[in-house]
């Protein structure tokens, strides 16, 4: 597969648990009762694994051409398989505006009941979005938001600035004891906004330990070379620090061969996203990766789930409204030695 830009391949990556993402699932499918207390214990119909209303789903991505887009593709279609009662509609996929968007509106001329459209550009796309709307098509809009509210029923994504918190947090916790302690950072391509996102949640968890400052940060671009040149440069610039935080597990691959080419061990790591190469890592504990903050691409099969109760008029499980949420954020789950086996069934390769 020819490679495209690293803006293109990673653009709509803004950032998370898997688990709050399988929660979700269990809450959008359940056949459990609800105690409701007034009128929504008689009127809210509540969308079940039970077939009801035949849906078709309409799903339009980005190129997968990174780990964790194929993971987007894969609980898409595998969430989709689980009724009998959706059929899925998925187009190739392109980082091409242009493109998309074609792909797009040859799924409204089909008059799909649902859509759910991860934008390669989310301002970009927000007319087509518009165009579905207007046409009676509820879109769920996944991860990467339209410019618009106008353009989606439902967003659903992770939470970028939760990440960069939450590994701060977890990094501040394991150098509590540490006077002076140092830290770098490995982010990813300065020019989105997602990485902006997790660099300022970073910044403002570290503000909670006064022992530790930041001495360094380097950009690079979600790629498995860039996080080997980039994290090169910050080692050698840096002689000595207490942690790391990598922004992605795909650039953090390249990370730790420039750790293990240098021979350094005298630092801990947190990475960013949770592949399956990560977690095996943290698992086996033989590397300075001792952690990973979840943005996790199972929100692709809650999409399908959303779309399917959207298609079919139903609600949520577990929440007394008529209608499923407008919003839905991920949480960003930091996946340690102790709580791996839980999460390894959703690291993405």
């Amino acid at each position: 597969m020819a490679r495209t830009p690293a803006t293109s391949r990673r653009s709509l990556l803004f950032g998370t648990a898997a688990v709050s993402a399988g929660a979700l699932l269990t809450a959008c499918t359940s056949n459990e009762p609800t105690n409701r207390e007034g009128a929504a214990d008689k009127a809210a119909p509540v969308a079940d694994d039970k077939p009801g209303k035949p849906v078709t789903i309409g799903f339009a991505g980005p190129q997968a051409d990174h780990g964790w887009l194929n993971a987007i593709n894969d609980n898409a279609k595998s969430r989709a398989k689980k009724y009998s009662d959706v059929t899925l509609e998925i187009t190739e996929g392109s980082n091409d505006t242009a493109q998309q968007i074609g792909q797009i509106q040859t799924l409204i001329n089909k008059k799909v009941d649902v859509l759910v459209i991860l934008p390669a550009d989310g301002k970009a796309l927000t007319q087509v979005g518009l165009q579905a709307m207007r046409a009676g098509i509820p879109v769920v809009n996944l991860d990467r938001v339209f410019a618009s509210q106008q353009a989606y029923r439902c967003w659903i994504g992770g939470d970028n600035y939760g990440m960069g918190l939450n590994a701060g947090h977890y990094i501040g916790e394991q150098l509590k004891g540490t006077k002076n302690a140092k830290v770098v950072e490995l982010a990813g391509l300065d020019n989105l906004e997602l990485t902006q996102q997790r660099t300022k949640g970073f910044n403002d968890a570290l503000k909670n330990y006064p022992n530790i400052k930041k001495v360094a940060r380097q950009a690079a671009d979600f790629t498995v070379e860039s996080g080997q040149a980039k994290m090169a440069q910050l080692l050698q610039a840096q002689s000595s620090f207490d942690a790391l935080w990598n922004h992605d597990d795909d650039q953090g691959v390249g990370a730790l061969r420039a750790i293990d080419q240098a021979g350094r061990d005298d630092f801990l790591m947190v990475g960013g996203a949770g592949a399956k190469s990560a977690m095996d890592a943290i698992k086996a504990g033989n590397s300075v990766l001792k952690a990973t903050v979840l943005y996790p691409p199972t929100m692709a099969a809650s999409a399908i789930d959303l779309a399917r109760a959207l298609g079919q008029g139903k609600g949520v499980g577990g929440l007394a409204e008529f209608e499923i949420p407008s919003s839905l954020t991920l949480y960003s789950a930091v996946v340690t030695k102790d709580n791996v086996d839980q999460y390894l069934p959703t690291g993405f390769i």
